[in-house]
């Protein structure tokens, strides 16, 4: 399993899995938490707009890294 203990605290598996049921194509930055519209459900370690870090997932590829 991997480690969260680096993931933003507002990542939480209740955040991901409703942007995985409402499938709107969100994604998360891992180390500010903010949400990116129109990332692609497997999307990893793209550039977040907010914080410039190459550590934006895809709500789903997410999903499937904590199950």
């Amino acid at each position: 399993m991997l480690a969260r203990s680096y993931w933003h605290k507002s990542l939480t598996d209740d955040a991901i899995t409703n942007a995985v049921e409402a499938d709107d194509y969100l994604g998360f930055c891992l180390m500010c938490g903010c949400e990116a519209e129109g990332c692609e459900p497997d999307a990893r370690n793209c550039t977040c707009e907010s914080c410039g870090a190459e550590q934006v997932f895809g709500a789903k590829e997410l999903l499937l890294m904590v199950a």
